[in-house]
């Protein structure tokens, strides 16, 4: 794409005006590119990612396109500022999406995508022997991972669907809030490495084939398994497993059509953060992560960040002031107030080096920066107005 290979071909300083201007993030012009089909936000928790996908999504749809956004953070703050009432797995409209686009809102229901799995790829009668099982059970609610499995195979089926009844051209995808947000770009791998794994083959053996495939090994730890845990147990397990040969092999190879997609050309990550230390080394991570996983990387956006003192008197002269009227013993009002603006100053000129340490060290990401409102974002007007933020942010 034009847009991308023209700012990642910029090399310059980063602290000159031409810098700023070659790796700004052009928002709008992603939004507006159709090749474009999927966009997802990651990053850190509590760096604005959920409202920045709402924003995003809230944009394209407002500027002609047909969009659905995937919350898969469990905050149910995308379905209030979107004015829904509760969001699950099926895609609800948002009403009051102005222009002739479409904007559709879910979030991710493990539990209930994994039992679409099951039903999907098992005759009725398998599949309602597998929802039942308590590993099943177990596995589909809670097990470390499988909210990132499940991740991958909804967006796979959202996209699969997308194109075969053209419902939606963009889908953005709003991930979990930690490290873990990019754990489903190891799902197929993982789930490989689990199915493949010694134990569960040992377990497959009487599934797979006549029982004198079954080693004396594997018949004394069945026997010592029996009797620590019962027979009933180990036959729930046994029968669970051979579920997950015969039902989930399905899976795999559409999570890993679904990572092929991922790194397609019609993919751009968007890495959130916040003007912190913290939030920013994690920005590094995920920067490094997706190019070493080939992703097509978009660019930063740096939420809330702190406003510029409208006055430009530095902050050394500030704090002079506000030590000469101490000195004086006159003027405390204006004392403090200079004092609170040499301390907005220095919080504005800590956050401007942190981006610059950001982009000294990652010259090739576009970034968008968005200053902090002065309330939280609880409807439309408030998502358009990030938008238009984000959108500006090439301009400036």
């Amino acid at each position: 794409m034009a847009r991308r290979t023209t700012q990642h071909q910029t090399r310059v300083g980063p602290t000159s005006p031409r810098a700023r201007r070659a790796g700004a993030l052009d928002v709008d012009a992603l939004l507006a590119d159709r090749t474009t089909g999927i966009i997802v936000c990651c990053g850190s928790g509590g760096v604005g990612k959920t409202t920045t996908s709402a924003a995003l999504a809230l944009r394209a749809a407002e500027q002609g396109r047909k969009v659905v956004v995937l919350t898969i953070d469990p905050a149910r703050r995308l379905a209030q500022s979107m004015g829904i009432e509760e969001l699950d797995n099926t895609p609800r409209p948002v009403q009051g999406v102005a222009g002739d686009g479409r904007l559709d809102a879910m979030m991710l229901d493990m539990k209930r995508t994994f039992d679409e799995v099951v039903e999907s790829q098992a005759s009725p009668e398998k599949a309602q022997q597998i929802l039942a099982n308590p590993f099943y059970i177990a596995l589909s609610s809670s097990f470390a991972g499988t909210q990132e499995y499940m991740a991958m195979e909804k967006l796979g089926q959202i996209h699969r669907d997308a194109q075969k009844a053209g419902t939606y051209d963009l889908i953005v995808v709003d991930t979990p809030p930690s490290r873990s947000a990019l754990d489903f770009l190891d799902a197929p791998e993982r789930l490989s490495s689990f199915l493949d794994g010694r134990f569960v083959r040992l377990l497959m053996a009487p599934a797979r084939g006549p029982a004198k495939l079954m080693t004396a090994g594997f018949s004394l730890i069945t026997n010592s398994l029996t009797k620590i845990l019962g027979a009933q147990f180990l036959k729930d397990l046994q029968m669970f497993v051979s579920a997950l040969d015969t039902v989930f092999g399905g899976f795999r190879q559409r999570a890993q059509r679904t990572y092929s997609l991922l790194q397609a050309e019609g993919t751009a990550f968007l890495v959130v953060a916040a003007p912190e230390p913290d939030a920013l080394r994690e920005a590094a991570y995920f920067v490094e992560r997706l190019s070493e996983d080939g992703m097509p990387l978009a660019g930063l956006i740096v939420n809330r960040a702190s406003p510029e003192p409208e006055s430009a008197l530095p902050a050394a002269e500030a704090l002079a002031g506000v030590g000469r009227l101490r000195r004086e013993g006159a003027g405390p009002i204006a004392a403090g107030l200079l004092r609170l603006h040499a301390d907005q100053v220095q919080l504005v000129e800590r956050e401007q080096s942190l981006r610059e340490r950001f982009a000294t060290a990652h010259p090739q990401v576009p970034t968008a920066v968005v200053p902090a409102l002065a309330g939280d974002v609880h409807d439309l007007e408030g998502l358009r107005r990030i938008g238009e933020l984000l959108a500006a942010a090439a301009r400036t």
